[in-house]
């Protein structure tokens, strides 16, 4: 990823900066504010969610044990009301009342930013299709915080979130991702980690690199770069680093190396055929990196019978 404006955004006036530096501080009736909240340590929650929490008229967290501790911590006296995987539906049409009445509703997760792998995006959906406002309020988020030190200069990754549970559809999912050549993105629980890594070199090869990122911003926090084949025996070397929650950075599939063709080529040209029609992606990818269109034809003939095949 690549920043293209300043960390400040673009400029604003005097009375525009003065509106938003507002607006942070007062939350507006009718409106969901999706609010990221740390995951792990409590410092990492911005000033602006801060606020947040401290004017809506309703918190809904997914879990009012863990989200009533984080907000005990900062002095915040807020109406909790859980929305989760189980009910978020029907607590979803409750929330939906309250905004049409003119509340205000600050949803946030157990950690992180929420709708990422975790509870929150039927609501969200249904509070836009009810034609209430939902204002995002960035923060934390595990995916973002391993990528950003894992060292890794992949220019695209994939975020996948959890994989299935089962073993078998596990391993149909990865099939499906193998040949992809962007970094992929997996979080994984403890009581799974060594299955998913079996199943990751199982499906992938000994030869891709992973990364753990574990227990992210926490007391324990590890991060560890291996080749797949050495994952397994690196987790059964310490019962600890079995521990805690993981977000797994695996390196992608590297695209054969066609004559004529150069590496930067073949990755337009796979970015290309995942949105159009063969034809078009080679003529587009021939304009952009001044390769011979008659090679960037016969390598997306290639990668496309590769994708029948693991189909």
């Amino acid at each position: 990823m690549s920043a293209i404006r300043s960390p400040g955004g673009p400029r604003k006036n005097e009375k525009e900066s003065e509106t938003v530096h507002l607006e942070s501080h007062q939350a507006v009736g009718g409106t969901l504010y999706v609010v990221a909240t740390p995951i792990g340590n409590l410092g990492d929650i911005t000033l602006r969610a801060l606020d947040m929490l401290r004017g809506v008229d309703i918190v809904a967290a997914e879990d009012t044990r863990d989200s009533g501790r984080l907000l005990h911590h900062y002095g915040i006296a807020a109406k909790l009301v859980a929305l989760h995987e189980h009910n978020e539906r029907s607590a979803g049409a409750k929330i939906i009342e309250r905004l049409q009445e003119g509340q205000s509703v600050a949803l946030i997760s157990d950690a992180g930013t929420p709708a990422i792998s975790d509870p929150g995006a039927h609501l969200v959906a249904a509070v836009r299709a009810a034609g209430h406002k939902v204002t995002p309020l960035p923060g934390a988020n595990a995916a973002v915080c391993a990528l950003s030190a894992a060292g890794l200069a992949d220019a695209h990754f994939l975020f996948y979130g959890f994989l299935p549970h089962g073993a078998g559809e596990r391993r149909r999912r990865l099939e499906a991702l193998k040949t992809l050549p962007y970094l992929l993105v997996f979080y994984e629980s403890p009581h799974r980690i060594l299955d998913c890594v079996a199943d990751l070199r199982t499906v992938l090869g000994d030869a891709r690199r992973i990364t753990f990122a574990r227990e992210l911003t926490k007391l324990f926090e590890s991060i560890h770069a291996c080749a797949l084949g050495e994952a397994q025996a690196w987790l059964e070397g310490d019962a600890n680093r079995q521990k805690g929650e993981f977000v797994l950075l695996v390196s992608g599939a590297e695209i054969q190396k066609e004559a004529g063709v150069g590496a930067a080529a073949q990755r337009t040209l796979a970015l290309l055929l995942a949105e159009l029609p063969l034809k078009q992606a080679v003529k587009l990818a021939a304009e952009i990196s001044g390769e011979k269109k008659n090679a960037l034809y016969e390598l997306a003939l290639a990668l496309k019978e590769g994708e029948r095949d693991e189909g």
